[in-house]
């Protein structure tokens, strides 16, 4: 079985490390707004070049905070992908603002810059683009957008741990930014876990109230915050896993390289892109097929995993219904969300497994 991805052979390869880093914490009892979780912020912000980092409980909350943050609230619209997990939108939802969801672009399945503008109204506050998959957006579109209307711009990398654009790791371009360290994504904690990255002094004060119940003492809070913070344990696990992290990224670009060569040409399988501007780090590898249950199936009785990073768009979620969104809405994201399928990928990938895969999708295809 090749599965569409591993945790255990990555934990093996730094279990002693991560050990070693569990038992620091709990000797010094340093699990609440530690110092470990204070190096963490440094350390990160200053591997995606932003000045500030903010250590949240998850990265629906890293999003949440940010516009909570930046004033954004009831009344407000916020731009979001159609072409997401649900997450972008929940973050939105849960500040009281209305998502409005927004086709993807065909080659790179992030939110469309050409589809932005025509979805701006008096009411719209922000731009929540998702670098998704890996893949970055195209943030000079979106960048010049929000100046011409004075927007917002709230980057969701919870996929993108080491995505570039235009040479600049992804993150720092907007206002703010949410990652999220989720178990699975290519920097991943052993929990839930999260960070928000601003270089604005002002943005990081006002996120660090509003994570710890609005505290400035002990028992003296100078706003109604929430309890949202990094503890000590996830922090000193992705202070261990940082140092890998390019390492990783690296293997996984490698992994695709091979894919792009072993699956071209294949008729009735679209290949994932990378832009001339983009260092895509392929948190998952998507292509698309035309009859996905079937394809999934065979690659299922044959030994492969495989997974739908997302079956169904937001705008006809079930609990969107409320906004009235309709089929026709989003064509673009409405089409992939029914051809698009996540093959293995994961570091510690061999090349006996990569040629596995491929010569399987090889065979299902041509039957």
């Amino acid at each position: 079985m090749v599965p569409l991805i591993d945790l255990k052979i990555q934990h093996r390869s730094i279990a002693a490390e991560v050990e070693a880093a569990i038992k620091h914490v709990c000797e010094n009892t340093a699990f609440i707004l530690s110092d470990e979780m204070k190096s963490f912020e440094i350390e990160f912000a200053e591997y995606c070049g932003v000045k500030h980092g903010v250590g949240v409980a998850n990265g629906t909350e890293a999003l949440f905070l940010a516009l909570k943050a930046l004033g954004i609230g009831e009344g407000d619209e916020v731009i979001v992908p159609a072409n997401t997990f649900i997450a972008t939108a929940a973050a939105v939802s849960h500040a009281g603002a209305t998502p409005v969801f927004v086709d993807c672009d065909p080659e790179t399945y992030c939110i469309d810059p050409a589809k932005v503008s025509a979805a701006i109204t008096p009411r719209t506050k922000a731009i929540m683009p998702v670098h998704l998959y890996g893949h970055p957006v195209d943030m000079d579109a979106i960048l010049s957008i929000a100046r011409a209307n004075g927007l917002k711009i709230i980057e969701d990398c919870a996929q993108a741990h080491g995505t570039h654009y235009k040479g600049k790791q992804v993150g720092g371009m907007g206002d703010a930014s949410g990652f999220s360290f989720y178990p699975s994504k290519t920097l991943g904690a052993y929990g839930d876990a999260g960070i928000v990255l601003t270089n604005s002094d002002e943005l990081a004060e006002k996120l660090k109230l509003l994570r710890d119940n609005g505290r400035t003492t002990w028992y003296e809070h100078a706003i109604i915050g929430y309890n949202s913070r990094l503890d000590g344990i996830q922090a000193a696990i992705l202070r261990i896993k940082l140092k890998h992290l390019d390492k990783w990224v690296e293997a996984r670009r490698s992994h695709a390289k091979t894919y792009q060569e072993l699956l071209a040409g294949i008729d009735g399988v679209v290949l994932p892109i990378e832009k001339p501007d983009a260092r895509h780090s392929y948190y998952v590898y998507v292509v698309r097929v035309k009859d996905r249950e079937s394809f999934m199936a065979a690659l299922k009785e044959k030994g492969v995993g495989s997974g739908v990073h997302y079956p169904v768009p937001l705008h006809l979620q079930p609990a969107y219904a409320f906004l009235g969104g309709k089929e026709g809405d989003h064509p673009v994201a409405e089409r992939y969300a029914k051809e698009i399928v996540s093959i293995p990928m994961f570091p510690e990938l061999t090349e006996e497994q990569l040629v596995k895969v491929a010569t399987v999708i090889k065979e299902v295809v041509a039957v």
